[in-house]
């Protein structure tokens, strides 16, 4: 009699050796089937960081990777769950075993819908990743789709909830996307091992012994608290020294103005982007389908700066030529409102010194909570952390941890005014008078204190 598909497990466990989990496990065939569709492999084409790498050179690693290790993460939970706080041992509080597949599901397909360097291409675009995964996890025809609906009918539909918060099971939903999930256990000691960065990692050894489920959710064991601070100020240093990066937003900038120069030129020039950017058309027209995003990769938009390098307008070409060889946009922080008219008069003298301020020029602010505690009178919030003491009662983590509750609530981040590293390097700036007198305008905005 043979198994169905649901219930098949390899012959013999298949690894994949991992620079932070050491190995990841796979046991059941419809992941593994699911790690070799085209959809997942697609990731390993796509930057886990982004423009992140410009700054650190390390940082080359994909959202295939993350995507194994979220896995991983997410196993071990379920391992941890069922040998010891399973429905069998502890009653309605427990862990339903029936449950693994679907987590292990979600947690693998969690980032499928990441796009080429995500984050500006969704702003350019218009796209969301997260309304994209749902489509390839429940599309018939995707890759995807049809390994999930050979486990059973409707099966897709129920890994997509999962993406989309909706699943009726609350510990499989927080297992994957809360405040201390897999996914950010996961990318907060990849991006620090692959960054260099020491700061970004935490105790996950500890916090996998103290993790465990109840009713509506997952908590920790009071006596793990200093382990999850240990991971908040994790993250928080990671923001701060990484993802809100000076250096990396401003190629996030160049790369911004430069999609926005080729969307804006295409209406008058679509036979030249058919010809040396087609993969793109869809995407300048906002049209495009669910096989045209999946088309796109990290390398596909490469190749296309590449050849604008060589194209006659100036400011595409020249905006190619910074992204590509690594040539970022200059900042200072700034005040808003307060220096609004400085801004404007910074812009102004770009201007004069050439660059048109709507390419060469940014304001861009990035902010995001360390830890969100539960407000109750917000609409959306993140979910809380709990505690578990020793009665089994439950205590919001703020409401503990001092270290927490000084985080808590607290935005982090800055706003930076971008402008062409032309204005204050006077290795690159014009030898004309005109320029030079702009040039130590601009300069001593800057260093005079009337910018930060």
């Amino acid at each position: 009699m043979s198994v169905s598909y649901k219930y098949q497990t390899l012959p013999i466990e298949k690894v994949f050796r991992d620079p932070v989990h050491n190995y990841i496990h796979i046991d059941h065939q419809v992941i593994l089937d699911l790690i070799n569709s085209k959809e997942v492999q697609r990731l390993r084409r796509i930057k886990q960081l982004g423009t992140s790498s410009f700054t650190f050179h390390g940082a080359e690693h994909s959202r295939f990777s993350h995507s194994l290790g979220v896995y991983e993460i997410t196993r071990r939970i379920c391992n941890i769950f069922q040998q010891n706080y399973s429905i069998e041992k502890i009653g309605e509080d427990g862990w339903d075993d029936s449950q693994r597949l679907i987590a292990l599901c979600a947690a693998l397909l969690h980032d499928v819908g990441h796009g080429p360097y995500s984050h500006t291409f969704e702003h350019i675009f218009h796209t969301d990743h997260e309304e994209i995964t749902v489509a390839i996890i429940t599309s018939p025809e995707t890759e995807v789709y049809q390994i999930l609906n050979r486990v059973e009918a409707g099966f897709p539909e129920k890994v997509a909830s999962i993406i989309t918060k909706t699943y009726p099971n609350p510990q499989v939903v927080q297992m994957i996307s809360s405040q201390i999930d897999a996914d950010r256990m996961d990318y907060l000691l990849r991006d620090a091992y692959f960054t260099g960065t020491k700061y970004g990692t935490f105790d996950l050894t500890r916090i996998l012994r103290v993790i465990r489920p109840y009713k509506n959710g997952i908590a920790f064991a009071m006596n793990g608290m200093h382990a999850v601070e240990d991971y908040i100020v994790s993250r928080y240093q990671m923001y701060v020294q990484v993802y809100f990066h000076p250096s990396s937003r401003g190629m996030e900038v160049v790369l911004e103005h430069l999609l926005n120069r080729a969307h804006d030129l295409f209406p008058k020039e679509a036979p030249m982007f058919q010809s040396n950017a087609q993969l793109l058309v869809p995407f300048f027209k906002e049209n495009f389908s669910l096989n045209d995003y999946l088309r796109l990769d990290d390398g596909v938009l490469n190749t296309a700066f590449n050849l604008w390098t060589e194209l006659n307008d100036s400011i595409l070409s020249d905006l190619a030529n910074r992204f590509l060889n690594r040539k970022p946009l200059k900042s200072c922080r700034f005040e808003p409102g307060t220096q609004g008219q400085l801004i404007d008069t910074m812009k102004q003298i770009v201007e004069k010194a050439g660059f048109n301020p709507e390419y060469y020029t940014a304001l861009n602010s990035s902010y995001d909570l360390p830890y969100d505690f539960y407000q109750p009178k917000l609409e959306k919030h993140r979910t809380q952390i709990e505690l578990q003491q020793n009665d089994g009662t439950l205590v919001e983590l703020s409401q503990i941890s001092h270290l927490v509750a000084a985080l808590a609530g607290q935005e982090q981040g800055d706003h930076r005014f971008y402008f062409p590293k032309e204005m204050i390097d006077p290795r690159l700036q014009n030898d004309s008078d005109l320029f030079g007198e702009t040039y130590r305008l601009f300069a001593s905005h800057i260093y005079n204190g009337a910018l930060i």
